[in-house]
């Protein structure tokens, strides 16, 4: 585990990647159940998980916050990451965009809300924005249930690759 703990909840830990992660990464993205709902909705490769890991690392620097890797606090277990990364929009508009990707394994536990709703929290307390949205593929009506019963509210849609997507918003 790395020694840069973002944060904490009762089950959870965030902490920032180590640079040898990448094949957790594509791990964690390696089946069309488990990226059906994200761009691209295709398994990936280790190189796109290699540039993903790289990205992310140069979001912390530029933003201070990133997508993190997401532990369980009594195991140490991966189980996913989430964070947050800036969306630009085509009017060129960058707004921190929510997101978090779990293993499959460990659907079904609350994990999603309980880290959805504690990394809202710390993003108005560390002061990053005055708000921030999130965006779901419109099947993945689990992901929507957890941002409304963090206290999103609905937002007008938008497109991402061709595909009109619920967009949610907390403004603090």
């Amino acid at each position: 585990m790395s020694d840069t703990i973002i944060l904490e909840t009762p089950r959870l830990v965030l902490t920032m990647w180590d640079k040898g992660d990448a094949e957790m990464i594509r791990q964690l993205h390696s089946t069309i159940e488990t990226t059906r709902y994200l761009s691209g909705a295709a398994p990936w490769t280790l190189e796109k998980a290699e540039e993903r890991l790289k990205s992310w690392f140069d979001e912390h620097a530029r933003d201070g916050v990133t997508k993190y890797k997401m532990l369980r606090r009594e195991d140490g277990r991966f189980i996913g990451r989430a964070g947050f990364s800036r969306f630009h929009q085509e009017s060129g508009r960058g707004e921190f965009e929510l997101g978090y990707s779990i293993q499959r394994d460990a659907w079904g536990n609350g994990y999603a809300t309980e880290i959805a709703g504690a990394l809202a929290q710390w993003f108005f307390k560390r002061g990053f924005a005055r708000q921030f949205i999130a965006f779901t593929h419109p099947q993945n009506v689990a992901s929507q249930r957890v941002l409304r019963k963090i206290g999103m509210r609905d937002y007008p849609s938008m497109t991402i690759d061709g595909i009109t997507c619920p967009t949610f918003r907390m403004a603090r």
